[in-house]
């Protein structure tokens, strides 16, 4: 008897399962021959605009740039020193790098995003900003984080490139600090069918100059105004993003259903430290971007599970911000270590049946029964 095959995430699917749809936008697009900077484009600007309660947002070619972009905008300058946390993609820490400043990572809190008294530890007269990764569809401790940019005159921009549709306190990830990136890379929760991201923005003047930098220095009226770059996100990928993100909530719903499963099956575990459950009476509203959870014997448990055709992941190759010493980075973070030597992500997008998570978690539970 064949087993059942889960694979980490089914990237044709993204096409198959709604290829006809598609097809009628893309023909709708391309027809009209509006391929760059037309309707299709500032109708999601609008739309996700209003979605996440941001007063603006600008379409970018993918999530990275939507990041040295605000922070180009912002004016860093050369020495500024930005924190970070350690848990999170070399993105994070290369954009404040291209931008010209200095990433500073730092360790994760209990949570495993950023560490509140890390960031105040990591203050130096070279600090100018925070900038919290909302990870794997989580939000931060903002309060405290803006306590701390209160107290010391930081800024507070946002990754929030996995986490469109979190909220804390009911206030939307990327809607915290001056500005924001969100990814629409095929796998994100809302993906398109190749690289693009937003930023999103609050100020008036801080959108006129991501909006100009991101068209070759080109306000909204077409004037050139100061140095920019081309990273526009084109028609295309706009109209599918605009069809989905119509029924985003449903998906969100989905993701909260799963992770409510693995939190059932598995919450008995004493092995496995889960992230935490969806709940109704929590600060945070998780959309599941990814289910990261920390395992004993993980590399053992990779390999046992994938015995089993199930697909699983060490996100960033197991490497946290800090372990890139080539990279000139010598923080001592003992908590993120500990992280990286347990994490593993387990499959979590809407592809996989109720059926397929009760076949991983009676696999995760008879591998440590074994």
């Amino acid at each position: 008897m064949s087993l059942p095959n889960v694979p980490f995430f089914e990237y044709p699917r993204l096409w198959s399962d709604d290829r006809e749809e598609f097809l009628s936008i893309i023909d709708s697009v391309s027809s009209a021959g509006g391929f760059i900077l037309q309707k299709a484009v500032l109708d999601f600007e609008v739309a996700l605009a209003n979605y996440t309660g941001a007063n603006y947002s600008v379409g970018v070619g993918n999530a990275t740039d939507g990041m040295e972009i605000f922070l180009e905008a912002i004016g860093i300058k050369q020495g500024d020193e930005v924190i970070i946390s350690s848990h999170t993609m070399l993105a994070t820490a290369s954009a404040i790098k291209v931008a010209g400043g200095v990433p500073i990572p730092v360790d994760i809190g209990n949570d495993n995003l950023i560490g509140i008294q890390a960031i105040e530890d990591a203050i130096t007269p070279n600090t100018v900003g925070i900038m919290p990764t909302q990870l794997n569809g989580r939000v931060c401790d903002m309060d405290g984080i803006l306590a701390i940019a209160k107290k010391y005159g930081l800024f507070v921009v946002e990754d929030a490139a996995q986490a469109l549709g979190a909220k804390y306190k009911d206030q939307h990830a990327g809607t915290f600090g001056l500005a924001s990136d969100i990814s629409f890379f095929p796998a994100k929760v809302l993906g398109c069918f190749g690289d693009a991201g937003a930023v999103l923005v609050n100020d008036k003047a801080l959108y006129h100059k991501v909006y100009q930098m991101h068209d070759h220095g080109r306000d909204v009226d077409g004037k050139v105004k100061c140095w920019g770059r081309n990273s526009r996100l084109d028609n295309v990928q706009a109209a599918i993003l605009s069809h989905k993100l119509k029924t985003y909530d449903s998906v969100i719903a989905r993701r909260r259903e799963v992770a409510q499963m693995y939190q059932d099956h598995l919450g008995h575990l004493e092995e496995l430290q889960l992230p935490a459950a969806p709940s109704v009476e929590s600060d945070n509203f998780d959309v599941y971007q990814n289910y990261e959870l920390q395992a004993d014997s993980r590399d053992e448990l990779k390999a046992y599970l994938s015995g089993k055709n199930i697909g699983t992941l060490v996100q960033w190759g197991g490497v946290a911000i800090h372990q890139l010493t080539q990279l000139g980075f010598n923080q001592v973070l003992p908590n993120t270590d500990r992280f990286f030597q347990q994490c593993i992500m387990l499959p979590m997008n809407v592809f996989i049946s109720n059926s397929d998570v009760d076949y991983i978690c009676e696999m995760v539970t008879q591998f440590y029964k074994k």
